[in-house]
């Protein structure tokens, strides 16, 4: 079963909107900017831990006005 996981993001101001970006990255499924504590919530779909690893740094390096991200692991998800 691969692993779902939303990345929260805090950004440079003023660049949240660039986040969509992100959507082109392999396993990312949702980017979205959005109000409140964090910049954007990104949500990732990977097949083990070293996948999504590889993800978050990607988006990372592709992405320098990132300044922060914090990744919730979903324990459970009901199969599409």
């Amino acid at each position: 079963m691969p692993i779902r996981a939303f990345v929260l993001v805090t950004t440079k101001p003023g660049t949240s909107e660039e986040i969509v970006r992100a959507r082109t990255i392999r396993g990312v499924k949702i980017a979205n900017s959005v109000f409140g504590r964090f910049d954007a919530v990104i949500m990732v779909e990977a097949k083990d831990s070293r996948e999504l690893s590889k993800i978050v740094y990607e988006m990372m390096e592709k992405m320098p006005h990132i300044t922060r991200t914090e990744t919730l692991i979903s324990l459970f998800y009901p199969a599409e």
